[in-house]
Order: structure tokens, then C-alpha cells, then sequence
């Protein structure tokens, strides 16, 4: 057997454990579903608007810092920073390269990192490549955080999502801002499942509680609400400037192409108009309708994303294959995303989704689960 059979079998070997333990993943396509699933919470990426006609070049050519930089691209992080009400902003190619970019640099050796044990994994990957010290605190409880912050060493890092993406609950921001300023720790918020949705224009909820002089920087992501691709960091000018001189996820790829700045200041100025009125239709809809139904757990959530506890990989599959069937998308999913016995589906509504097709949807699961 040849060097590369011989590798490619330890491969499959450890890929066969993890089908025989129901955690193996694969590509699916919903195109001719109804979509509970995607992140496009307002159907931002189905408009004609938002598609690219530009006449600008299909490609960057290279990194921001050699000929990826077009005036558009900068004159597209001034209007987002006047969106978020703050003083400067910085587009990464998506939100998994502005966290791990993020925070690689912002923390050094002898420096404390503190997430919430929800947190994206890129905020992980971020974290770990920054050789600081890392600590957890449990979900959105306070008391935790605060015994994390006792034991910090070094400048002081918290982190936390303004909406959690596999719960869909909110972080108890106020009272996490109000413990970082007593122990001079600087808060970060990932805002990728809040913006578009919360606030009067879509700001996200940092905005919406008037805490941009208090949250040292945000990130939001283009990929969700706002239907295209890409992120940015928004903060001080300081941070930019370290940013473009420090963050590896920025200096050494290929930026966008100059069309999408475009379309992402189009997706910015149509926020302000989005149908935010018609999706929280449909989540008071949804909410209201599962506190009828025995037997099933659901998490309490305000927000698009809502989630259906099922504790089981291959249950959990089960379910979202049988929804399939009846012409539904609705992701499961599974450990080690969540941790096990947590495995889920994972429901997201849209301002594009309707109140047949929510209750269409729940009977199904109802049917299924309660059999």
C-alpha cells in the first residue's frame, strides 16, 4: 500500500468512528425547501438590489495592504461606522476571519481571555492562537463571570455574542458591561444575529442600549441578516490601526472584491426599511404556539433563531430528515457543536416565512416527536 493509501485509510478509520457514533457531517441543498434554517433573517439575500450589476472588477487583485484597497472600500467603513455610532471600522472577508484575527492579536502572553461558554468557535480558534490565558464562565450567568474576573491576570478580555447562535437567547449585556467597568476589564460583543434584527434601524443591541461609549468593539457580520459576505470590527481608530498592522487574517489574504462594497452599502442603507415588523410577527407566532405543545423542550428565545432540544445525534437527524420529507429545511445539530446531550434543530424564522408554514411546521414536529 502507498504512503498516501496508507494515510487516506487513517483518515477514513477516524471518520468511520465518527459516522458509527452519529457525529459525521455532510453537504446538504435546500434550494427546493422552505427554508427554517439560513441566516438570511429578513430575505435580504433574495433581492434584486443587492445583486451585483456593478462595473467594478470582479477581484481585489490582492490584500488591502498591496491592491486590495479600492477608495470604496473605506468609504464603506465610514458609513458603517456612522451606522454603529462609532468612531472607526475595519471589513474582513467574514466573521470567522474577524474573530480569529481579532483575537489572535488583541491579547498577549500573561493577558486573560474570558467567554462565555457558548461562544463562537472562531472567538475560540481567535483566543487560543493568542497564547493568553483562557477562561469560561457559564451561559449569561453573571456570578460566574465575576469568579473568572478574580482570578484574571494581565489586561482583561471579555467576550460574548449579543444573541447566541445555537441558543437564540440574549446576553444580560448591561449587567456584563456594569462588571467588566468594576474590574477595568474591556468588553467585546459579537453582534452577528442581532444586526438587521434589533434596534430601530437595525443596529444591533449594543446600539439599541446605548452602550457604544461602554463595549470596546463589535463585530458584525454581513452573512446573516444583511444577505451578502464579509464582516467587520467596529471601534476606535487605535484598534484599526492595530488591526491592519497585526491582525494575520487581514494582512495575508485577498480582499473582497470591489462589488461587494457596493452591495454592502446598499444592504446598510436598506436596513433602516426592513420588514423587522413582519419577522417578530412570526417569532411571537412561533413562541406563543410551542407553550401549547407537551413533551418537547424548547428553549425560550426572543429572537429569530429558535431551538428545539432533542438530545440525540441520530434523533436529532432523524427529525430534520423527516421534516425534509414533508418539503421543510430545518438544521439539526449535533455534538461536538453543542455539547452532548443538547443536540437540537435549529429553527430560524424570516420576515419571508408565513404563519401556514410556521404552523405547518410545529405539527410536524409534534407529530413526530410525540408518536
Amino acid at each position: 500500500m502507498s504512503t498516501n493509501n496508507s494515510f487516506d485509510k487513517i483518515l477514513q478509520d477516524q471518520l468511520d468512528e465518527r459516522k458509527a457514533n452519529g457525529l459525521l457531517r455532510s453537504l446538504v441543498s435546500y434550494n427546493d425547501k422552505i427554508d427554517f434554517s439560513s441566516n438570511d433573517y429578513l430575505g435580504f439575500a433574495k433581492l434584486p438590489q443587492l445583486k451585483s450589476s456593478s462595473e467594478l472588477p470582479s477581484g481585489a487583485t490582492g490584500s488591502r495592504l498591496i491592491t486590495g484597497n479600492p477608495a470604496i472600500a473605506e468609504e464603506t467603513e465610514k458609513l458603517i461606522a456612522n451606522f454603529h455610532s462609532t468612531k472607526a471600522a475595519l471589513i474582513f472577508n467574514s466573521g470567522y476571519c474577524a474573530n480569529v484575527g481579532l483575537f489572535s492579536c488583541i491579547a498577549q502572553k500573561g493577558d486573560t481571555i474570558i467567554t462565555d461558554e457558548f461562544i463562537h468557535a472562531s472567538i475560540i480558534d481567535g483566543a487560543r492562537l493568542s497564547n493568553a490565558n483562557r477562561h469560561k464562565f457559564k451561559h449569561n450567568d453573571i456570578a460566574d463571570l465575576e469568579k473568572k474576573l478574580l482570578q484574571a491576570q494581565g489586561k482583561k478580555i471579555v467576550a460574548v455574542e449579543s444573541i447566541y447562535s445555537m441558543d437564540g437567547d440574549e446576553a444580560p449585556l448591561k449587567d456584563i458591561v456594569a462588571l467588566c467597568k468594576k474590574y477595568n476589564a474591556i468588553l467585546i460583543v459579537d453582534e452577528a444575529h442581532a444586526v438587521g434584527i434589533f434596534g430601530e434601524k437595525g443596529e444591533g443591541l449594543v446600539c439599541t442600549y446605548h452602550l457604544q461609549k461602554d463595549v470596546y468593539a463589535c463585530i458584525y457580520t454581513f452573512g446573516k441578516a444583511l444577505g451578502l459576505h464579509g464582516a467587520v470590527i467596529t471601534g476606535s481608530e487605535t484598534l484599526r490601526d492595530y488591526l491592519i498592522n497585526h491582525a494575520r487574517s487581514f494582512i495575508y489574504t485577498t480582499a473582497l472584491p470591489p462589488h461587494t462594497y457596493v452591495q454592502i452599502q446598499q444592504a446598510y442603507q436598506l436596513l433602516p426599511t426592513a420588514n423587522r415588523k413582519a419577522l417578530f410577527a412570526l417569532i411571537d407566532q412561533y413562541t406563543t404556539a410551542i407553550k401549547k405543545i407537551k413533551n418537547i423542550s424548547f428553549i425560550e428565545s426572543h429572537s429569530a433563531i429558535q431551538t428545539i432540544i432533542i438530545g440525540e445525534n441520530n434523533k436529532a437527524k432523524a427529525l430534520a430528515n423527516h421534516l425534509t420529507g414533508k418539503g421543510f429545511f430545518a438544521k439539526a445539530i449535533l455534538s461536538p457543536t453543542v455539547p452532548a446531550g443538547t443536540e437540537r434543530l435549529r429553527i430560524c424564522l424570516h420576515a419571508f416565512n408565513t404563519k401556514e408554514q410556521i404552523d405547518l411546521l410545529l405539527n410536524e414536529v409534534e407529530a413526530n416527536l410525540n408518536k
